[in-house]
């Protein structure tokens, strides 16, 4: 969990891990690979292989159905897993064929972390993925993460002003004007349904 305020340099920090923004100085290790010395072609294969991006605004393809926004997935991914066994993972099996204009934003946002996982990444990092949500769908998204991060082993990240919230995680890294200043692990954290919003 990475929380903090506007400016800190967090979505800085979670661009850098995604192979989205190069480094000015320095080394990026990701599941032991030095991403900075990385081309062009294989910064691209570790996006499509090794990371899962969720957003705060869900980057579905309006014109498009669930269905068909997780489709391309499987050209994309390497390992990818079954989109519609995923869409099943978060609940939202019988929306298959609506378009995201037909769905609440909580189900966006299913939809938008299923297409993330189906890709079978190593790490899926989520750039305040309940910003744009009530507090009651935010913590079944939360809960949802989490189920994944332990039913799937994989490494979530997420980015959050909610700095509440980060009572949950197993690991608190805060930044400060685009600087680390701890890295903390939670020994005992809380669950989604003890935290206050």
């Amino acid at each position: 969990m990475i929380p903090g305020p506007s400016g800190a340099g967090k979505s800085t920090l979670l661009n850098l891990l995604g192979g989205l923004d190069s480094p000015t100085s320095g080394t990026i290790r990701v599941c032991g690979r030095d991403i900075s010395a990385l081309t062009n072609n294989e910064l691209a294969d570790y996006r499509a292989s090794t990371v899962g991006f969720v957003f705060q605004f869900y980057n579905l393809i309006p014109t498009l159905t669930v269905r068909e926004n997780e489709a391309p997935v499987r050209e994309i991914a390497p390992n990818a897993l079954d989109p519609k066994k995923m869409i099943a993972e978060v609940s939202l099996e019988d929306h298959l064929n609506n378009f995201p204009s037909e769905l609440s934003g909580g189900e966006q946002q299913r939809v938008s972390i299923a297409r993330a996982l189906a890709k079978n990444p190593q790490v899926l990092l989520c750039d305040e993925p309940t910003g744009a949500l009530d507090s009651e769908t935010g913590v079944l998204v939360l809960k949802l993460l989490l189920s994944m991060a332990r039913n799937y082993g994989k490494t979530i990240v997420i980015v959050t002003h909610n700095q509440s919230i980060a009572r949950m995680a197993d690991v608190v890294i805060r930044v400060k004007n685009g600087r680390i200043l701890s890295c903390t692990a939670q020994e005992n954290p809380m669950s989604v349904d003890e935290v206050e919003w």
